[in-house]
């Protein structure tokens, strides 16, 4: 990937990113065709072989490998086991900001679920105790795109939980409140009502969290 390096772009997209980590400074599609390119060469992983190339990954300077890692993650999901939550945690609170976060939230970890389902509510719990953001964000975002098969007892009682200073010392963070904000937005899709009725019902609801669970739904009731 380093020959895709361009230090004119390296130093702005390190600002972008609030200067948390250094980049080779590639372009959305460089990075895209470079990914591409390193999958087909390398294909999945073998299984033993994903745990030391993630973590590996991860231990690289340049922000640009953890994409890399992210993806290989969302394309290794099919042979995921159950122990597997262990790497994807370690994805999670190595290196954590929103860029990596929400592509492993939505993907492999909502792809682990869907394959464990009977695992996922006592997990997002042990995350949601944990007290660590990028855990609970996980959690609020691992059923994005589930649509119909949503487990929504299980989502508004993570929300629930997040909205909660008494329970959670998170829930006045951005990255927590846009969390929930987008996750109900998303829900909104698929029933509209019972998002609506669950904004209604939890007044305590920041207002971040309120206008963008209702964003759908108000557009659509306007046109």
């Amino acid at each position: 990937m380093s020959r895709y390096a361009n230090a004119e772009l390296a130093g702005p997209t390190a600002k972008y990113m609030k200067d948390q980590f250094s980049f080779l400074g590639m372009r959305a599609p460089q990075l895209q065709a470079a990914t591409k390119e390193i999958n087909h060469i390398l294909g999945v992983p073998d299984k033993s072989l994903l745990h030391p190339v993630i973590e590996a990954l991860w231990e690289m300077p340049e922000r640009e490998y953890q994409y890399l890692g992210t993806s290989l993650l969302g394309n290794s999901a099919k042979m995921f086991d159950e122990a597997d939550i262990e790497l994807l945690e370690f994805s999670i609170t190595h290196k954590p900001w929103w860029d990596t976060i929400d592509v492993i939230a939505k993907y492999p970890v909502g792809d682990y679920f869907i394959k464990f389902p009977h695992l996922m509510e006592n997990r997002l719990n042990q995350w949601l105790d944990s007290g660590n953001m990028w855990l609970q964000r996980t959690a609020i975002l691992c059923q994005l795109g589930w649509k119909g098969k949503t487990c929504e007892d299980v989502l508004y009682k993570v929300i629930e939980y997040c909205i909660d200073p008494a329970q959670c010392t998170n829930a006045d963070e951005f990255f927590v409140r846009k969390a929930i904000g987008w996750a109900l937005r998303e829900y909104s899709k698929t029933n509209p009502q019972s998002v609506e009725a669950f904004a209604e019902a939890h007044p305590e609801m920041s207002g971040l969290s309120k206008r963008e669970a209702m964003k759908v739904i108000l557009k659509q009731r306007n046109q």
